[in-house]
């Protein structure tokens, strides 16, 4: 069995001498909610406006990521000091965090597409064909992140393609292209991770001892993610599940029950039949 940190998603998935593995770090400690990412993933990818509305969620106002935004900015108030803030000065800090689809290293979105609309590509990312979606909407549920969105005009889903077309010309995402302060980092992911944890590693020699890594460890229950975070709080605060789990990982074992109850029950009626002619 080929160990979590050496699988390779793209060689898995049937491609042959393609790149290396490529994703995004976004380290949220030096997030100052901009949204220039937001803008640049819509105009890049002709996304249609969120029809925005005030939602009260501080200055927050897409809500979340959906079919219409497949970039999303977080902003996450909490009464708490700012670093070595001086104690009796009004304890307040934001959060900001750009959230955006984790191309998992496995996958439920692909296991349960029955059209094969969503691939995996040459980089190892997840993109979805809006020409081969039919709209049935099995890869809603199974995303253990609630990602994937349909369309209300047309009911098929849509995502980030972490920019597939730029990276076919050998270019970086748009969002990280844009992005003023490099919160969001686009290369390699094995460069990425090990940059990460050097990141982690400084921001607790300064005192930042909440700064933790959130979906970079192969060996967890998505196989690792290809775009992983540097939080600053638990996962829960910003929104994302704290022990995602790939939905479709025990499928095999309940079709094999099926398949031995079905047995079962089948060699049950035919000992009956055989019993009842007698």
């Amino acid at each position: 069995m080929t160990p979590p940190e050496l699988f390779d998603p793209a060689t898995a998935a049937g491609h042959t001498d393609h790149p290396e593995r490529v994703g995004f770090f976004t380290d949220t400690s030096i997030c100052i909610g901009c949204k220039a990412c937001e803008v640049a993933c819509k105009e890049w990818n002709g996304i249609p406006d969120d029809g925005l509305t005030f939602t009260g969620m501080s200055y927050d106002n897409s809500i979340g990521l959906g079919a219409d935004t497949w970039r999303h900015v977080a902003f996450i108030e909490q009464p708490r000091r700012l670093g070595h803030q001086e104690a009796g000065e009004t304890e307040f800090r934001w959060l900001m965090a750009s959230d955006v689809c984790k191309h998992c290293t496995h996958a439920a979105c692909l296991d349960v597409c029955p059209t094969g609309a969503l691939l995996r590509t040459e980089f190892g990312t997840v993109v979805v064909q809006e020409d081969v979606c039919n709209g049935c909407g099995y890869c809603v549920p199974a995303c253990p992140y609630g990602v994937i969105d349909q369309r209300k005009d047309d009911g098929r889903v849509w995502k980030c393609t972490m920019c597939y077309d730029r990276l076919s010309a050998g270019q970086e995402p748009a969002c990280a292209k844009t992005c003023p302060t490099d919160s969001i980092q686009f290369g390699d992911l094995a460069e990425l991770r090990e940059r990460a944890d050097r990141r982690v590693r400084d921001l607790h020699d300064a005192g930042v001892t909440s700064a933790r890594l959130y979906g970079h460890d192969p060996a967890d229950g998505v196989g690792g993610t290809g775009a992983f975070f540097l939080l600053l709080d638990d996962p829960e605060v910003y929104g994302l599940p704290p022990d995602p789990v790939v939905t479709t990982r025990d499928l095999p074992a309940m079709w094999r029950h099926a398949a031995v109850a079905a047995a079962t029950l089948a060699a049950c009626v035919t000992l009956a039949t055989l019993i009842r002619r007698r």
